[in-house]
């Protein structure tokens, strides 16, 4: 079960992605998305989980980084179910809480086939940094959740500052998935009573 490892490319009249991801890595990353903060999101999100990450993105982020940080979203979440396979012998739940100064972040996910997102994070400024919309870090958690089939519960439990809250959100989901996707199993045995996770 190991090198579990997906490379997607997506190109729309918006953007232009190309993403590779290894869900059995070191937390290796290379991200340039034309989206500073996005850039530094998916850094902590995957040196956390230990997952190595090539993306580059083009399109109309210089506009509106909104595109770029849905359909990074979009690939991200294709090559993670891509990446599981039939998700044999995964310990598919996972949680954590994650601090950041004061901003606190539980989250919980179900590497289940079920695409949900529950997204309980009122971002208490709403822009970060120069042009980053707080409402993005939403968008971007949904499109994953969508495009991986996983079922996620974000709640932000306190935060005054919304680059501390966003960089909880994303540190706490990398932990979960980490957890999620550990190999603790029959790696024969898909973790479900229906023998398939789709």
């Amino acid at each position: 079960m190991s090198n579990r490892y997906a490379s997607i490319s997506r190109t729309t009249d918006e953007t232009d992605i190309t993403l590779t991801l290894n869900i059995d890595g070191t937390g290796v990353v290379a991200a340039t998305t034309g989206v500073p903060f996005l850039d530094h999101m998916l850094d902590a999100l995957c040196r956390h989980a230990r997952w190595d990450l090539t993306v580059t993105a083009t399109g109309d982020a210089a506009m509106d980084p909104h595109h770029t940080v849905e359909d990074v979203g979009i690939a991200f979440g294709q090559a993670l179910k891509q990446a599981l396979g039939e998700r044999r012998g995964i310990d598919r739940y996972g949680y954590a809480y994650a601090p950041l100064d004061e901003a606190l972040a539980r989250v919980v996910v179900d590497i289940s086939g079920r695409p949900f997102l529950e997204f309980e994070a009122v971002m208490p400024e709403p822009v970060i940094g120069a042009d980053f919309a707080a409402s993005l870090v939403e968008e971007f958690w949904r499109s994953v959740a969508m495009n991986a089939g996983i079922t996620m519960h974000i709640d932000l439990l306190r935060a005054r500052n919304s680059h501390h809250a966003a960089e909880a959100i994303f540190k706490a989901a990398a932990v979960a998935f980490r957890m999620a996707v550990r190999i603790g199993g029959n790696a024969t045995t898909v973790p479900s009573t229906k023998g398939v996770l789709e």
